[in-house]
C-alpha cells in the first residue's frame, strides 16, 4: 500500500475539467449548510451528527492533503496531531478551561510545535523511511496518551461538556456545533487553496515533481516541506479540537496508526492534489461504513473491493473520475 501511495502522491494532479475546484467547493459547502434544515424537516436529526464527523474528518484529511498530495510525503502519524488536539480540549476542560477561544489556539499550537520537532527529524529522510519514523512517532504520541493515568490513561478522559465561545454555550446543540465545523471547514479550504496557489504552492510542487531541479535553481525543499508539515499539523489539532467537542470524550485510539491510514484512504479515494477530493473522500468513506455495516458484520471486505475498484478506475480518486464523467458527457 505504501509503495502504490506513494507513486499516486508523486504524480502531478491532473486538469479537473467542467466544473473548477472553486466552484465545486462552493456546491458542496452550500449543500452542507442547508443539510440541517432539510434532515429537520425529514425527520432525520442523526444525519447532522454524521455529517458533522463527516466534515471533521474531512477537515483532517485535507491538511494530510497539503503534505501527501502537494508534497509526496507519506506520513502514517498524521492522527498524532488529532489526537493532541483532542487532548489539548480535554486536560484543559479538566482544569476548568472550557472556552473554545483559548483550547483552539493552545491545541493548534501545541500540534504545531510537534510537527516543527519531530518533522525537522522526519524530512531529513525519504521514503519508506520517512513512512516508518513518522509512523514511530505517532505511535509514541500514542502511548504517551496511554501512560497518562491522571488523565484517563487507555480509558479515555470524558468531558465535562461542549466547549463555551467567549463565555457563551453556543455550541450546545448539534445544529450548532455542525455550523461551527461548517466554518472552520470552510475557511481551511479558502487558505489552503491561497496557499497551494502561493509561490510557496508552487516551490511545494516542484519539490515534489524534481527536488534536484529546484534546488539547481536556488529553492531548498526542505524549508517549505517543513513549514507545509507544521501547517497540516496545527489543522489536524482543530480537527481534534472539533472530535473531542462532538463526542464529548478524549480517547488515544484517536492517535492510533489506524487511524493515520484512514485518512491516508480518505485522501487517496477522494483524489490527491485537489483539496476538495479529501472532504468528499472523508464523508465517502464514513457514509460507506454506516451503510455496508447495516448488512453485514463482514462490511470491511466490501468496502475494500471498493476502494480497490476506485484506484483501478481512477488515479485521480472521486475527483478524477467525476472529472472523467464530466469529460465524456
Amino acid at each position: 500500500m505504501s509503495t502504490l501511495v506513494a507513486r499516486m502522491a508523486a504524480a502531478p494532479p491532473r486538469r479537473r475539467a467542467v466544473v473548477p475546484g472553486v466552484a465545486l467547493a462552493g456546491l458542496v459547502l452550500a449543500a452542507l449548510a442547508a443539510l440541517p434544515v432539510a434532515a429537520e424537516a425529514a425527520g432525520l436529526p442523526f444525519l447532522v451528527v454524521t455529517a458533522t464527523r463527516m466534515m471533521i474528518f474531512g477537515l483532517a484529511a485535507l491538511s494530510l492533503d497539503l503534505v501527501l498530495g502537494y508534497g509526496a510525503m507519506v506520513s502514517f502519524g498524521h492522527a498524532a496531531f488529532i489526537g493532541l488536539g483532542a487532548y489539548a480540549v480535554g486536560i484543559l476542560d479538566a482544569h476548568g478551561i472550557r472556552d473554545l477561544a483559548i483550547q483552539a489556539p493552545v491545541a493548534a499550537g501545541a500540534c504545531a510545535l510537534f510537527a516543527l520537532v519531530t518533522g525537522a527529524i522526519s524530512l531529513r529522510t525519504r521514503g519508506v523511511y520517512f513512512i516508518m519514523i513518522t509512523l514511530a512517532f505517532g505511535q509514541m504520541a500514542y502511548f504517551f496518551m496511554v501512560s497518562l493515568a491522571p488523565y484517563g490513561g487507555d480509558d479515555g478522559l470524558p468531558l465535562s461538556g461542549r466547549s463555551t465561545l467567549f463565555g457563551m454555550r453556543l455550541i450546545e446543540g448539534d445544529p450548532a456545533l455542525f455550523y461551527l465545523v461548517l466554518a472552520v471547514l470552510a475557511v481551511a479550504l479558502l487558505a489552503l487553496r491561497r496557499v497551494v496557489a502561493s509561490r510557496f504552492g508552487r516551490v511545494l510542487r516542484g519539490s515534489r515533481d524534481n527536488a534536484v531541479r529546484m534546488q539547481a535553481i536556488g529553492f531548498s525543499p526542505l524549508p517549505y516541506r517543513l513549514t507545509a508539515y507544521v501547517i497540516a499539523g496545527a489543522i489536524a489539532g482543530l480537527a481534534g479540537v472539533l472530535l473531542a467537542n462532538q463526542a464529548e470524550f478524549v480517547s488515544p485510539a484517536y492517535m492510533s496508526w489506524q487511524r493515520s491510514g484512514e485518512l491516508i484512504v480518505m485522501v487517496v479515494l477522494g483524489g490527491m492534489g485537489t483539496l476538495v477530493g479529501p472532504v468528499v473522500g472523508a464523508a465517502a468513506l464514513i457514509a460507506l461504513e454506516e451503510v455496508l455495516a447495516h448488512y453485514s458484520d463482514h462490511w470491511r471486505l466490501g468496502l475494500g473491493l471498493m476502494l480497490v475498484a476506485v484506484v483501478l478506475l481512477s488515479r485521480g480518486g472521486l475527483a478524477g473520475l467525476a472529472a472523467k464523467i464530466g469529460r465524456r458527457a
